[in-house]
Formats: C-alpha cells, sequence, structure tokens
C-alpha cells in the first residue's frame, strides 16, 4: 500500500492510499490535480473520504464521484455533498482492505471526525483533517476550548508510531509559534531545523507521529509547566488549568506573527 499526499491551492494536501489498482482520496477539495494523478498511475478511485465541510476540503467530491462513480464517505453532523456515507463515533468502514475507525473530534468544526487505521504496512495511520497539524491545530470555528482539547487527547492516546496525515502544510509557522511558547525544548528545536530542510527542497514535512507531536506540539502539552508558565505569562491573571492553557494559547496563536 502506498501513501501519497497530492498537493492542492496553495498549502492543503490532499492524502491519498492506493494498492498498485484502487485508490482512496481523503479530503478532495479540487478534482483536477487528483484526476491527473489518477491517470497518471493508472489507478481506479475506489473511495473518498471526507472529515469535514469546509470547501477546501470537499469542492472536488462532486466531479470526483461523477467522473468514477467512487463511494464517499464523511461525518455524521456536517453538511455533505450528496449523496454518503455517514459515519460518527464507533463506526469503523473497510476500505482498500483496511479497516478505518471513525473518530470524532470535534473544535474546528462541529462535527469533524478522523479516520484511524490500527495497520499500513507495520503502523497505524490517522487521517486529521485540520484537527491536528504538525506543531498546531485548527482554529475554532464552530467548537470551544475544552471541546477541542478533549479532541485532541483522544488523538494523543493512540501509538506513538501513529502516522499523523494533516490536509495543510502548516508546519513552519507553527514550529515558530511552538518556540515562542518552549524555547528550551530541544526536540522542538532539532524537527525545526529538519523541516526547514525539508521544505527548502520544496518535499512535504508530513506525515507526522503522534509520538513527535507529544514531544514537540504546544497544544498537547498544556500539561507541561514551561507551556502553563508561557501561557500565563502572555496572559497575566489567566487560569491555569488545562482547558484555560489551550484556550490561551489558541488565542495567542490566532494574532501571532
Amino acid at each position: 500500500m502506498h501513501l501519497i499526499p497530492i498537493p492542492a491551492f496553495s498549502d492543503n494536501y490532499i492524502w491519498a492510499l492506493h494498492d498498485g489498482s484502487r485508490a482512496l482520496v481523503v479530503d478532495p477539495g479540487e478534482s483536477e490535480g487528483v484526476s491527473r494523478w489518477l491517470a497518471q498511475q493508472g489507478l481506479q478511485l475506489d473511495t473518498i473520504l471526507i472529515t469535514h465541510h469546509h470547501a477546501d476540503h470537499t469542492g472536488g467530491v462532486a466531479a470526483l464521484r461523477e467522473a468514477t462513480g467512487a463511494h464517499v464517505i464523511g461525518p455524521t453532523h456536517e453538511p455533505m455533498p450528496e449523496p454518503l456515507q455517514r459515519v460518527g463515533a464507533g463506526d469503523a468502514v473497510e476500505v482498500l482492505g483496511l479497516r478505518f475507525e471513525v473518530i470524532e473530534v470535534p473544535g474546528h468544526t462541529a462535527g469533524h471526525i478522523a479516520y484511524h487505521t490500527p495497520e499500513m504496512d507495520g503502523h497505524p495511520l490517522l487521517f486529521c483533517g485540520d484537527t491536528l497539524f504538525s506543531g498546531g491545530c485548527g482554529r475554532l470555528f464552530e467548537g470551544t476550548p475544552a471541546q477541542m482539547l478533549d479532541s485532541l487527547t483522544r488523538l494523543a492516546a493512540l501509538p506513538d508510531d501513529t502516522r499523523v496525515c494533516c490536509t495543510h502544510e502548516y508546519t513552519l509557522s507553527n514550529l515558530r509559534f511552538a518556540q515562542a511558547v518552549e524555547p528550551g525544548n530541544t526536540a522542538l528545536a532539532d524537527y525545526a531545523a529538519r523541516c526547514q530542510t525539508l521544505r527548502a527542497q520544496n518535499f512535504p514535512t508530513l506525515p507526522s507521529s503522534i509520538g513527535l507531536e507529544k514531544q514537540i506540539n504546544p497544544f498537547l502539552r498544556t500539561r507541561e509547566a514551561a507551556v502553563a508558565q508561557s501561557a500565563l505569562a502572555h496572559e497575566p491573571g489567566s487560569a491555569n488549568d488545562a482547558v484555560a492553557v489551550f484556550a490561551t494559547l489558541r488565542e495567542w496563536k490566532n494574532v501571532f506573527r
């Protein structure tokens, strides 16, 4: 099985898996690049997985379904391009011989879901949409800080070797913020240098891993003393429980340059 990020727009990735003949794609915000890739590889599109309703994740669904007859799977509680199979927490779907478990991760949107398969070529795999980014997390358009922290905590509980397939190349900007929050984190400094080298060569920084994100991502480290202290220094007088720290970090990141 082969895992491929198909670039789209200015910084999206449409993740694809294929077995040499059939493919699945995740969150196709546009159809042209996917269609071109399928033709170049000689693949038939079997399934489309959708994590949430934003247009840069759904804009190509209808055209791809019409052109290929692909089966579409998406979240139960979000407006979606019909027809599709709707899934939520506790559901699982079989695609290309892999069993994907559905995890509800509200916060970025109210009904956002992620797809996790326990093993693909020896390692777990996570398609997390705009909930978890490398070094960061999605903005809270429809959810609360408590919801998003709970969602991220659920993802952080996955095995450390889980490959994290985020849908945006936001890593370098996220790491600049992470280093402002936690300047003494040596694992973060090493990772930032590695990612700068990758982007200088126009290579993706993704996928990341759950184990790495727990070392470097401030939004997964709200219970770490250094992260809580930075949040309190940025917002004096704020509470220092995990939800308050998360809320301060997210608001800080929203305006960080």
